[in-house]
Protein backbone atom coordinates (compact mmCIF):
# COMPACT_ATOMS: atom_id res chain seq x y z
CA UNK A 1 0.00 0.00 0.00
CA UNK A 2 1.55 3.07 -0.76
CA UNK A 3 1.01 5.12 2.32
CA UNK A 4 1.09 9.00 1.96
CA UNK A 5 3.88 11.75 2.72
CA UNK A 6 4.03 13.17 6.11
CA UNK A 7 5.54 16.28 7.68
CA UNK A 8 6.03 17.85 10.75
CA UNK A 9 4.50 20.74 12.51
CA UNK A 10 4.62 22.44 15.42
CA UNK A 11 1.15 23.30 17.37
CA UNK A 12 2.06 26.82 18.74
CA UNK A 13 0.18 26.91 21.85
CA UNK A 14 0.62 29.59 24.31
CA UNK A 15 3.28 29.05 27.06
CA UNK A 16 2.60 29.52 30.55
CA UNK A 17 5.24 27.95 32.29
CA UNK A 18 7.11 29.07 35.79
CA UNK A 19 10.38 30.42 35.09
CA UNK A 20 11.42 28.31 38.49
CA UNK A 21 8.39 26.57 39.63
CA UNK A 22 10.14 24.61 42.52
CA UNK A 23 11.64 28.21 44.22
CA UNK A 24 7.70 29.47 43.33
CA UNK A 25 6.65 26.20 45.39
CA UNK A 26 8.95 26.79 48.47
CA UNK A 27 7.34 30.26 48.29
CA UNK A 28 3.40 28.61 48.66
CA UNK A 29 4.54 26.62 51.76
CA UNK A 30 6.11 29.36 53.45
CA UNK A 31 3.17 31.86 52.78
CA UNK A 32 1.26 28.75 54.36
CA UNK A 33 2.40 28.03 57.72
CA UNK A 34 1.85 24.86 60.09
CA UNK A 35 1.77 24.31 63.55
CA UNK A 36 2.93 20.61 64.01
CA UNK A 37 3.66 18.74 67.52
CA UNK A 38 7.22 17.46 67.05
CA UNK A 39 8.04 14.54 65.32
CA UNK A 40 4.03 14.34 63.87
CA UNK A 41 3.93 11.61 61.36
CA UNK A 42 2.66 13.37 58.67
CA UNK A 43 1.54 11.55 55.29
CA UNK A 44 3.03 13.27 51.82
CA UNK A 45 0.15 12.11 49.24
CA UNK A 46 1.64 11.02 45.87
CA UNK A 47 -0.34 9.69 42.50
CA UNK A 48 -0.13 7.94 39.44
CA UNK A 49 0.06 10.48 36.87
CA UNK A 50 3.49 11.51 34.60
CA UNK A 51 3.43 14.85 36.40
CA UNK A 52 6.14 17.92 35.83
CA UNK A 53 8.77 18.25 38.86
CA UNK A 54 6.53 15.83 40.88
CA UNK A 55 9.72 14.33 42.54
CA UNK A 56 11.35 17.56 43.57
CA UNK A 57 8.02 18.79 44.36
CA UNK A 58 7.35 15.79 46.49
CA UNK A 59 10.95 16.31 47.95
CA UNK A 60 10.28 19.86 48.44
CA UNK A 61 7.34 19.33 50.89
CA UNK A 62 8.95 16.30 52.50
CA UNK A 63 12.07 19.21 53.48
CA UNK A 64 9.28 21.45 54.36
CA UNK A 65 7.49 19.57 57.34
CA UNK A 66 10.82 17.66 58.46
CA UNK A 67 11.92 21.62 59.22
CA UNK A 68 8.53 22.07 60.67
CA UNK A 69 9.62 19.51 63.22
CA UNK A 70 7.51 16.30 61.67
CA UNK A 71 8.50 13.06 60.02
CA UNK A 72 7.16 13.10 57.32
CA UNK A 73 6.44 9.78 54.86
CA UNK A 74 5.45 9.76 51.44
CA UNK A 75 2.01 7.19 51.03
CA UNK A 76 0.82 6.20 47.14
CA UNK A 77 -2.80 7.63 46.74
CA UNK A 78 -3.57 6.13 43.59
CA UNK A 79 -7.08 3.80 44.17
CA UNK A 80 -6.28 0.16 42.56
CA UNK A 81 -3.36 1.10 39.99
CA UNK A 82 -0.20 -0.10 40.37
CA UNK A 83 -2.39 -3.77 40.37
CA UNK A 84 -4.07 -2.41 43.18
CA UNK A 85 -1.35 -4.27 45.57
CA UNK A 86 0.55 -2.03 48.10
CA UNK A 87 3.80 -3.01 46.28
CA UNK A 88 2.73 -1.70 42.65
CA UNK A 89 1.97 1.11 43.86
CA UNK A 90 5.48 1.71 46.14
CA UNK A 91 6.77 0.75 42.39
CA UNK A 92 4.99 3.15 40.02
CA UNK A 93 6.07 6.15 42.17
CA UNK A 94 9.63 4.36 42.04
CA UNK A 95 9.07 5.07 38.64
CA UNK A 96 8.88 9.01 38.97
CA UNK A 97 12.16 9.00 41.31
CA UNK A 98 9.80 9.12 44.51
CA UNK A 99 11.85 6.54 46.61
CA UNK A 100 12.75 6.57 50.28
CA UNK A 101 16.46 7.37 49.02
CA UNK A 102 15.39 10.37 46.82
CA UNK A 103 12.79 11.56 49.25
CA UNK A 104 14.96 11.09 52.31
CA UNK A 105 11.44 9.72 54.01
CA UNK A 106 10.26 6.51 54.05
CA UNK A 107 7.86 5.35 51.30
CA UNK A 108 4.63 3.13 52.95
CA UNK A 109 1.88 1.58 51.58
CA UNK A 110 -1.11 -0.30 52.53
CA UNK A 111 -4.43 -1.25 50.84
CA UNK A 112 -6.07 -1.17 53.96
CA UNK A 113 -9.05 1.35 54.40
CA UNK A 114 -11.55 2.35 57.07
CA UNK A 115 -15.00 3.82 56.65
CA UNK A 116 -15.05 7.70 58.29
CA UNK A 117 -18.68 7.91 57.51
CA UNK A 118 -21.97 7.39 55.16
CA UNK A 119 -23.87 9.42 52.67
CA UNK A 120 -27.27 10.10 53.18
CA UNK A 121 -28.10 7.24 50.57
CA UNK A 122 -25.77 5.16 52.85
CA UNK A 123 -23.07 4.66 50.71
CA UNK A 124 -19.80 4.43 52.79
CA UNK A 125 -16.99 6.79 52.97
CA UNK A 126 -13.37 4.92 52.83
CA UNK A 127 -10.25 6.06 53.32
CA UNK A 128 -6.44 4.43 53.85
CA UNK A 129 -5.73 3.71 56.72
CA UNK A 130 -2.25 4.80 57.22
CA UNK A 131 -4.10 8.42 55.83
CA UNK A 132 -5.79 8.56 58.69
CA UNK A 133 -3.77 7.27 61.36
CA UNK A 134 -1.58 9.71 60.39
CA UNK A 135 -0.83 13.32 62.32
CA UNK A 136 -1.75 14.90 59.27
CA UNK A 137 -2.17 14.44 55.66
CA UNK A 138 -0.65 16.76 52.32
CA UNK A 139 -1.92 16.16 48.78
CA UNK A 140 0.04 16.86 45.66
CA UNK A 141 -1.77 16.51 42.70
CA UNK A 142 -2.27 18.65 38.94
CA UNK A 143 -5.96 20.09 38.46
CA UNK A 144 -6.88 18.47 35.17
CA UNK A 145 -9.76 17.58 32.83
CA UNK A 146 -11.13 13.85 33.58
CA UNK A 147 -11.50 11.35 30.54
CA UNK A 148 -14.45 10.09 31.67
CA UNK A 149 -16.69 12.47 33.54
CA UNK A 150 -17.99 16.18 33.60
CA UNK A 151 -18.32 18.01 36.99
CA UNK A 152 -16.84 21.11 39.11
CA UNK A 153 -14.37 19.04 40.47
CA UNK A 154 -12.54 16.17 38.40
CA UNK A 155 -8.81 15.09 38.28
CA UNK A 156 -7.23 16.92 41.45
CA UNK A 157 -7.06 17.26 45.02
CA UNK A 158 -10.47 16.41 46.15
CA UNK A 159 -10.17 13.15 43.98
CA UNK A 160 -6.83 12.10 45.19
CA UNK A 161 -8.63 12.69 48.54
CA UNK A 162 -11.49 10.76 47.96
CA UNK A 163 -10.68 8.37 44.87
CA UNK A 164 -6.99 8.16 45.34
CA UNK A 165 -6.86 7.57 49.19
CA UNK A 166 -9.92 5.39 48.44
CA UNK A 167 -7.41 2.36 47.44
CA UNK A 168 -8.75 -0.33 45.77
CA UNK A 169 -12.00 -0.80 47.86
CA UNK A 170 -12.87 2.80 47.94
CA UNK A 171 -12.49 3.70 44.05
CA UNK A 172 -14.26 0.15 43.67
CA UNK A 173 -17.03 1.30 45.24
CA UNK A 174 -17.03 5.42 43.75
CA UNK A 175 -17.47 3.72 40.18
CA UNK A 176 -20.59 1.34 40.79
CA UNK A 177 -22.56 4.34 39.99
CA UNK A 178 -20.62 4.97 36.57
CA UNK A 179 -19.30 7.75 35.15
CA UNK A 180 -21.48 11.02 36.09
CA UNK A 181 -21.89 9.11 39.62
CA UNK A 182 -18.34 10.10 39.74
CA UNK A 183 -19.27 13.81 39.47
CA UNK A 184 -21.58 13.76 42.03
CA UNK A 185 -19.35 11.58 44.76
CA UNK A 186 -16.34 12.90 45.02
CA UNK A 187 -17.47 16.10 46.05
CA UNK A 188 -19.89 14.60 48.74
CA UNK A 189 -17.32 12.22 49.85
CA UNK A 190 -14.54 14.96 49.97
CA UNK A 191 -16.93 16.92 52.12
CA UNK A 192 -16.91 13.81 54.82
CA UNK A 193 -13.37 13.32 54.89
CA UNK A 194 -12.53 16.48 55.02
CA UNK A 195 -14.07 16.84 58.53
CA UNK A 196 -12.78 12.97 59.96
CA UNK A 197 -9.48 12.65 58.34
CA UNK A 198 -6.46 15.49 59.16
CA UNK A 199 -5.93 16.67 55.55
CA UNK A 200 -3.19 19.90 56.32
CA UNK A 201 -2.70 20.94 53.13
CA UNK A 202 -3.47 20.39 49.25
CA UNK A 203 -0.47 21.33 46.60
CA UNK A 204 -2.46 22.27 43.53
CA UNK A 205 -0.83 22.43 39.93
CA UNK A 206 -1.59 23.37 36.62
CA UNK A 207 0.35 22.66 33.59
CA UNK A 208 0.69 24.47 30.63
CA UNK A 209 -0.03 23.01 26.98
CA UNK A 210 3.33 21.73 27.01
CA UNK A 211 3.14 19.48 30.50
CA UNK A 212 5.07 21.98 32.20
CA UNK A 213 3.84 24.09 35.62
CA UNK A 214 2.22 26.77 34.83
CA UNK A 215 0.81 27.84 38.36
CA UNK A 216 1.37 26.11 41.83
CA UNK A 217 -1.29 26.95 44.64
CA UNK A 218 -0.82 25.44 48.53
CA UNK A 219 -4.51 25.39 49.47
CA UNK A 220 -5.72 24.93 53.53
CA UNK A 221 -8.75 22.23 53.06
CA UNK A 222 -11.19 25.16 53.53
CA UNK A 223 -10.22 26.52 50.19
CA UNK A 224 -10.69 23.18 48.17
CA UNK A 225 -14.12 23.54 47.40
CA UNK A 226 -14.30 26.76 46.31
CA UNK A 227 -10.48 27.58 44.57
CA UNK A 228 -10.35 24.13 42.63
CA UNK A 229 -13.01 24.65 40.69
CA UNK A 230 -11.47 27.70 39.79
CA UNK A 231 -8.27 26.51 38.70
CA UNK A 232 -9.94 23.43 36.99
CA UNK A 233 -11.29 26.17 34.54
CA UNK A 234 -7.86 27.51 33.61
CA UNK A 235 -6.68 23.73 33.76
CA UNK A 236 -9.17 23.15 30.73
CA UNK A 237 -8.15 26.50 29.01
CA UNK A 238 -4.60 25.16 29.20
CA UNK A 239 -4.95 21.90 27.55
CA UNK A 240 -3.44 21.02 24.46
CA UNK A 241 -4.95 19.89 21.24
CA UNK A 242 -5.32 19.04 18.32
CA UNK A 243 -5.64 21.41 15.62
CA UNK A 244 -6.71 19.63 13.18
CA UNK A 245 -10.05 18.38 12.19
CA UNK A 246 -11.17 15.42 9.76
CA UNK A 247 -8.76 12.57 10.85
CA UNK A 248 -8.97 9.52 9.10
CA UNK A 249 -6.39 7.46 11.01
CA UNK A 250 -4.48 9.57 14.35
CA UNK A 251 -1.51 7.50 15.31
CA UNK A 252 -0.69 6.89 18.66
CA UNK A 253 3.01 6.07 19.43
CA UNK A 254 2.06 5.53 23.09
CA UNK A 255 -0.37 5.38 25.84
CA UNK A 256 0.21 4.48 29.71
CA UNK A 257 -1.59 5.07 32.75
CA UNK A 258 1.54 7.97 33.34
CA UNK A 259 0.17 9.81 30.20
CA UNK A 260 -3.21 9.41 31.10
CA UNK A 261 -5.92 7.95 33.34
CA UNK A 262 -7.09 6.22 30.36
CA UNK A 263 -3.84 5.81 28.69
CA UNK A 264 -4.92 7.83 25.89
CA UNK A 265 -6.63 11.18 26.97
CA UNK A 266 -10.47 11.26 25.77
CA UNK A 267 -10.23 15.03 25.54
CA UNK A 268 -7.47 14.61 22.30
CA UNK A 269 -8.77 11.78 20.83
CA UNK A 270 -12.71 12.73 20.68
CA UNK A 271 -13.44 9.19 21.98
CA UNK A 272 -15.41 8.83 25.21
CA UNK A 273 -17.20 5.75 24.83
CA UNK A 274 -19.12 5.47 27.77
CA UNK A 275 -22.93 4.50 28.07
CA UNK A 276 -24.83 7.77 28.40
CA UNK A 277 -21.75 10.41 27.68
CA UNK A 278 -22.05 11.99 24.24
CA UNK A 279 -19.60 11.57 21.97
CA UNK A 280 -16.96 14.78 20.89
CA UNK A 281 -17.32 16.52 17.94
CA UNK A 282 -13.61 17.16 17.65
CA UNK A 283 -11.58 16.46 16.05
CA UNK A 284 -13.36 13.75 14.69
CA UNK A 285 -10.98 10.99 14.09
CA UNK A 286 -12.49 7.67 12.33
CA UNK A 287 -9.57 5.13 13.48
CA UNK A 288 -6.99 4.78 15.93
CA UNK A 289 -3.70 3.00 15.83
CA UNK A 290 -2.06 2.18 19.03
CA UNK A 291 1.95 1.31 18.77
CA UNK A 292 3.48 0.86 22.25
CA UNK A 293 2.70 0.71 25.93
CA UNK A 294 4.53 3.32 27.87
CA UNK A 295 7.68 1.34 30.27
CA UNK A 296 5.75 3.39 33.11
CA UNK A 297 2.51 2.22 32.35
CA UNK A 298 3.92 -1.15 34.12
CA UNK A 299 1.68 -2.97 31.70
CA UNK A 300 -1.47 -1.45 32.22
CA UNK A 301 -2.92 -1.39 28.71
CA UNK A 302 -5.93 0.03 30.87
CA UNK A 303 -7.86 1.92 28.05
CA UNK A 304 -6.77 0.29 24.93
CA UNK A 305 -10.28 -0.02 24.06
CA UNK A 306 -10.61 3.39 23.00
CA UNK A 307 -8.10 2.10 19.71
CA UNK A 308 -9.26 0.32 16.58
CA UNK A 309 -5.95 -2.13 16.05
CA UNK A 310 -3.03 -1.97 17.95
CA UNK A 311 0.32 -3.79 17.67
CA UNK A 312 1.43 -7.27 18.29
CA UNK A 313 4.27 -5.38 20.79
CA UNK A 314 1.60 -3.54 22.26
CA UNK A 315 0.23 -6.72 23.15
CA UNK A 316 2.73 -8.50 24.34
CA UNK A 317 3.66 -5.89 27.02
CA UNK A 318 0.19 -5.79 28.61
CA UNK A 319 -0.03 -6.97 32.53
CA UNK A 320 -3.47 -8.07 32.21
CA UNK A 321 -3.94 -8.58 35.94
CA UNK A 322 -2.97 -4.78 36.55
CA UNK A 323 -5.47 -4.01 33.56
CA UNK A 324 -8.34 -5.78 34.53
CA UNK A 325 -7.56 -4.33 38.40
CA UNK A 326 -7.68 -0.89 36.70
CA UNK A 327 -10.94 -1.86 34.66
CA UNK A 328 -13.24 -3.61 37.31
CA UNK A 329 -12.56 -0.75 39.66
CA UNK A 330 -13.64 1.72 36.88
CA UNK A 331 -16.28 -0.59 35.97
CA UNK A 332 -15.54 0.50 32.63
CA UNK A 333 -14.57 -2.60 30.91
CA UNK A 334 -15.03 -1.38 27.01
CA UNK A 335 -11.61 0.41 27.55
CA UNK A 336 -9.98 -2.77 28.28
CA UNK A 337 -11.09 -4.67 25.54
CA UNK A 338 -8.48 -5.83 23.19
CA UNK A 339 -8.90 -4.41 19.63
CA UNK A 340 -7.43 -5.83 16.83
CA UNK A 341 -4.30 -7.18 16.79
CA UNK A 342 -1.21 -6.29 13.88
CA UNK A 343 1.79 -8.07 13.67
CA UNK A 344 3.61 -4.58 13.11
CA UNK A 345 3.17 -1.08 12.91
CA UNK A 346 3.12 -0.66 9.28
CA UNK A 347 0.96 -3.66 8.85
CA UNK A 348 -1.56 -1.71 11.79
CA UNK A 349 -1.58 1.87 9.99
CA UNK A 350 -2.76 -0.04 6.64
CA UNK A 351 -5.08 -2.13 8.11
CA UNK A 352 -6.60 0.96 9.17
CA UNK A 353 -6.68 2.58 5.97
CA UNK A 354 -7.99 -0.71 4.37
CA UNK A 355 -11.12 -0.83 6.55
CA UNK A 356 -12.53 2.93 5.52
CA UNK A 357 -12.35 1.82 1.60
CA UNK A 358 -10.16 4.40 0.79
CA UNK A 359 -9.68 5.04 -3.09
CA UNK A 360 -5.87 5.87 -2.98
CA UNK A 361 -4.68 5.68 0.49
CA UNK A 362 -1.49 8.09 -0.80
CA UNK A 363 -3.68 11.15 -0.20
CA UNK A 364 -5.34 9.68 3.25
CA UNK A 365 -5.64 12.66 6.21
CA UNK A 366 -3.48 11.03 9.04
CA UNK A 367 -2.18 12.56 12.12
CA UNK A 368 0.89 11.41 14.44
CA UNK A 369 1.44 12.03 17.75
CA UNK A 370 3.63 10.56 20.44
CA UNK A 371 1.35 10.29 23.07
CA UNK A 372 -2.01 12.52 24.52
CA UNK A 373 -0.25 14.50 26.63
CA UNK A 374 2.60 15.49 24.04
CA UNK A 375 0.90 17.46 20.89
CA UNK A 376 3.46 20.13 20.72
CA UNK A 377 5.03 18.69 17.30
CA UNK A 378 3.44 16.31 15.57
CA UNK A 379 2.80 14.89 12.06
CA UNK A 380 0.40 15.06 9.49
CA UNK A 381 -0.60 14.08 6.23
CA UNK A 382 0.15 15.77 2.91
CA UNK A 383 -3.19 16.12 2.20
CA UNK A 384 -3.92 16.90 5.78
CA UNK A 385 -1.41 19.70 5.93
CA UNK A 386 -2.45 21.14 3.10
CA UNK A 387 -5.79 22.10 4.25
CA UNK A 388 -4.97 23.74 7.38
CA UNK A 389 -1.26 24.98 6.53
CA UNK A 390 -2.75 28.43 6.92
CA UNK A 391 -3.97 28.17 10.50
CA UNK A 392 -2.39 30.63 12.38
CA UNK A 393 -0.95 28.34 15.51
CA UNK A 394 0.55 25.56 13.09
CA UNK A 395 4.09 25.46 11.97
CA UNK A 396 5.82 23.50 9.28
CA UNK A 397 8.79 22.35 10.36
CA UNK A 398 10.31 19.85 8.53
CA UNK A 399 9.68 18.73 4.67
CA UNK A 400 7.16 16.00 3.48
CA UNK A 401 8.87 12.63 3.21
CA UNK A 402 7.49 9.38 3.36
CA UNK A 403 6.93 7.23 6.68
CA UNK A 404 9.80 4.96 7.08
CA UNK A 405 9.73 1.42 9.07
CA UNK A 406 12.29 -1.09 10.02
CA UNK A 407 12.96 -3.94 8.25
CA UNK A 408 10.75 -5.38 11.16
CA UNK A 409 7.80 -3.20 10.59
CA UNK A 410 8.29 -0.69 13.33
CA UNK A 411 7.83 2.88 12.24
CA UNK A 412 11.07 4.85 12.84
Amino acid sequence: MQLPLMTKVRQLFPSAALPDPLHTLRQELQRTPLSLAPGARIAVAGGSRGIANIAAFTRAVVDHLKEAGARPFVLPAMGSHGGATAEGQIGVLASYGITPESMGAPVESTMEVVQVGQLEDNTPVMINKLALESDGIVLINRIKPHTSFRGPFESGLMKMLTIGLGSHKGATLAHTQGAQGLARLIPAWGEVILKKAPVLLGVALVEDPYEQTALIEVLRPEQFSSREPQLLVQARENMSRLLVRGIDVLIVEEMGKDISGTGMDTNVLGRMMLPGIKEPDEPGVNRIVTLALSERTHGNANGMGLADIVTRRLFAAIDFKATYANAFTSTFLNRAYVPVIMETDRQAIEAALEVQRIANPAHARIARIRNTLDLAQIQLSESLYHEFKNHPLLEQVGPLAPMTFAEDGKLI
